[in-house]
């Protein structure tokens, strides 16, 4: 919560520094990109004859290697198209651009907190300046002020300016679970566990198909208002999922530590390549933000020091989970699961849950190091 002449301060700070980012950017590209000591070699003189101080030269080196060495990791993945394709040749074709309100990573000689006070002294091209008042929650405070450690970042995003830091949480010491809460995730309903809670996904699903159809009318005006409220409403959308994804996470954690259960989830690695869908479906499928949500379930977990385990998914929606029976015909459709053996009617994603949590258990103990006493 900058005043109006920190805040400028601060924002050309940020287009100084990535303007000479891409400068260096510029300069690895052409010396083929050395590595990070020769490339401070070529670069860090005239850094400081652009005004930025020792630190920040510094950084502004090591942010365009580290960037260098990203986009080599992409191409060796393959993330970026195979050898020739138009996405691959476009991004080994020219030097990475840095935008002006890009990231630009600060330590402790150029940054300094004050908690008590909720200011920072923060070095900037026009010199240092403190007292530079910042918010958060008194949960956050309280955890920056324990744990933060290493770099932070600042960052310009819609007009507002934020320090991200680094913030090294120990992990509790996992307990040993009595059972297993099985989470079953999908598209209809967001979570289902098999103690009975239901994360229902059609507010989620009806938003998604809103937002979707307000991009394709405004995209298809392409006016000059068109596109500034398309640039309003950028991200609004991941915002609301991510706030979604945290609420259920949240829920399901807490009861599991609660009950000293451990959790149970399904291994949907690579479920977007193996799936053979419908075009109007593919558009659904694409927006699940399935690993999100398991993403967040496993970080809060292990700050609880609850146990998490991934499980197969293969026929957990046709099988019943007391009989054992397996039959593609026992899911009768979205909802309903109908076991061909003993006829139990059952809710197919309840059903699943239960499956899951049953796989979680033999996981474990399988897993687990062997308690039986060594022979005398």
């Amino acid at each position: 919560m900058p005043e109006a002449e920190q805040a400028a301060a601060l924002m050309a700070t940020l287009r100084t520094v990535n303007e000479a980012a891409n400068w260096v950017s510029a300069v690895a590209f052409e010396q083929g990109v050395p590595r990070e000591y020769e490339l401070r070699r070529h670069t860090y003189a005239q850094l400081k004859g652009r005004g930025l101080g020792a630190q920040a030269a510094q950084h502004t080196i090591k942010k365009v290697r580290d960037a260098y060495t990203t986009l080599k990791a992409n191409i060796k993945a393959g993330n970026l198209g195979r050898p020739g394709s138009k996405r691959r040749q476009k991004a080994e074709s020219k030097p990475i651009a840095f935008r002006p309100e890009a990231a630009q990573p600060y330590d402790d000689r150029c940054l300094s907190w004050q908690y008590d006070a909720q200011t920072v002294s923060i070095w900037t091209t026009t010199g240092r300046i403190r007292g530079v008042r910042f918010v958060c929650s008194a949960d956050g405070l309280k955890i920056l002020q324990q744990y933060r450690k290493g770099e932070s970042d600042l960052i310009e995003r819609d007009g507002a300016l934020y320090l991200v830091a680094t913030c090294e949480v120990p992990e509790a010491e996992e307990y040993e679970p009595g059972h297993f809460i099985g989470v079953d995730l999908g598209i209809v309903n967001i979570a289902t566990t098999s103690t009975g809670y239901q994360a229902a996904g059609r507010g989620l699903n009806r938003r998604r198909t809103r937002e979707r159809d307000l991009r394709g009318k405004l995209q298809k005006k392409n006016t000059k208002s068109a596109r500034r409220r398309l640039k309003a409403r950028a991200r609004k959308e991941q915002r609301h999922v991510k706030n979604t994804n945290h609420v259920i996470a949240k829920r399901i954690v807490t009861e599991a530590e609660g009950t000293s259960a451990g959790i149970a989830l399904e291994d949907l690695g690579g479920i977007r390549q193996r799936v053979r869908l419908r075009k109007p479906q593919r558009v659904t499928l694409h927006s699940w933000a399935f690993a999100q949500l398991g993403e967040f379930i496993a970080y809060k977990a292990r700050r609880a020091g609850v146990p998490v385990v991934h499980v197969d998914a293969a026929y957990t929606s046709q099988t019943y989970c007391e009989c054992g029976h397996v039959d593609k015909k026992n899911r009768v459709d979205q909802a309903l699961f109908l076991c061909r053996n003993c006829g139990v009617v059952a809710h197919a994603d309840r059903n699943a849950s239960h499956n899951i949590a049953h796989r979680g258990a033999v996981v474990w103990n399988a897993g687990r190091e062997s308690r039986v006493p060594a022979t005398p």
